[in-house]
């Protein structure tokens, strides 16, 4: 039982990656009797609906519906600055009569954190992904300084930081980790994970329902006859078919699922292989006639239940986001990391280091590739040695259970 019922605020951005993976966590402290206010745009209600969380709605010009992100990172950086500015107001219209005893926010709710510290109430960062290292500023941050436009972002960062609210009024300070996070990710994930701060940062890794509670909050919904979903809602139900030989799932995630080619590619790789069951994610915005005939043996759905899925398949071909990259791990099941974006391309690297993937660029990925990378995974004992492995240490960092505890503790 907790300590006492407290009011905790959770805040984020409505990117799906930024959403799913601390939702169990949410819905564990509402179990315990606390109240708890999720402040986010209305688009990801439906997300947070289910687990009896109250949503503040909190609304975002981040361009996370069409991912239209802009290549120069400053630019990138610049939009969740303005985001945050957007959100405080909104943020303070709720909150201001109403305080939270405790606030939890992403890694992008920028508002979220100085409005805490305006109200002088202890908060949590929930990282969903990287976190960072002794001597980051140095090795990565340094080189974004350089970048046009970064004394501009910096000035203007600095000019809201003095005029907010917040304590914290140094911009590095601010957008690092604070006194207190928890990094949503496996241990092996983080690149120098001995260089972390291990008395302000913990590695909880992927939060996933607690044993013997069914479905969950995340992941989406398989569609009906094989091609609807649409990824708003938790739903469950998938069963690995009845004789199948193999298993595999293919999965880009959320943002990066416009990929017909690739899927086309997949299709001819696995699709025609009788020891094989194919699950083909493709997202909302591929049309299912640019796939051409779909061979026995393979299901296309517009969205899954993944963690549920990757239980039960043989291998799991991923763009190498954290979350997916996280849930393969926890699964225990060899990856084909064909990365996309952004770090996805360092994280497919560190499952290759991991012992239990292969890299196959999208550019690179014809069925041939595609083919051979599986035959490779699947055919190497020293790949499904270190696949169970590394689902024995990533269960044993505590995911849903110890987060929740850990975010009791700071109740006082």
């Amino acid at each position: 039982m907790p300590r006492r019922r407290a009011h905790i605020a959770m805040a984020a951005i409505p990117a799906v990656s930024h959403v799913l993976p601390s939702l169990e966590i949410i819905r564990e402290l509402v179990s315990r009797g606390h109240r708890v206010t999720y402040a986010n745009d209305p688009a990801v209600a439906g997300l947070i609906a289910p687990t009896g969380a109250e949503l503040v709605p909190c609304a975002s010009g981040l361009p996370v519906a069409d991912n239209k992100w802009p290549d120069d990172p400053i630019a990138a950086m610049e939009l969740f600055l303005d985001d945050a500015v957007r959100a405080l107001p909104q943020l303070r219209a709720f909150y201001e009569d109403d305080p939270a005893d405790l606030y939890l926010y992403d890694i992008g709710a920028y508002a979220a954190r100085a409005l805490a510290e305006s109200q002088r109430r202890p908060l949590v960062q929930l990282s969903p992904t990287l976190v960072g290292w002794e001597g980051y500023g140095e090795e990565v941050a340094a080189r974004l300084w350089q970048l046009p436009g970064a004394d501009a972002y910096r000035a203007k960062f600095a000019g809201w930081l003095a005029t907010c609210g917040a304590t914290t009024t140094d911009m590095e300070a601010f957008t690092g980790h604070p006194a207190r996070a928890l990094a949503l990710i496996p241990r092996a994930m983080q690149p120098h994970a001995d260089r972390v701060d291990t008395d302000a940062v913990t590695f909880v890794g992927t939060c996933v329902p607690p044993r013997g509670v069914p479905g969950g909050t995340g992941g989406g919904r398989t569609g009906g006859n094989g091609t609807g979903g649409d990824g708003t809602d938790g739903g469950s139900g998938w069963t690995r078919p009845a004789g199948a030989g193999r298993v595999l799932l293919v999965s880009l995630g959320s943002a990066y699922t416009d990929r017909p080619e690739f899927y086309r590619q997949c299709l001819a790789a696995f699709g025609g292989r009788p020891d094989l069951h194919l699950v083909l994610q493709i997202g909302k915005h591929t049309d299912l006639a640019e796939l051409g005939e779909i061979p026995p043996h393979v299901e296309v759905h517009r969205w899954v239940p993944q963690r549920e899925i990757l239980e039960q398949v043989d291998a799991f071909v991923t763009h190498a986001g954290m979350g997916g990259c996280g849930e393969g791990l926890m699964a225990g099941v060899p990856m084909i990391a064909v990365p996309q974006a952004v770090d996805q391309f360092m994280n497919a690297d560190r499952l290759v280091e991991l012992g239990v993937a292969r890299r196959v660029d999208t550019e690179d990925a014809t069925a041939d590739a595609l083919r051979t990378a599986l035959d490779e995974l699947l055919g190497d004992p020293e790949v499904a040695r270190r696949s169970a492995e590394l689902r024995a240490e990533a269960r044993a960092e505590g995911g849903t259970l110890r987060a929740a505890d850990l975010v009791e503790a700071q109740l006082g």
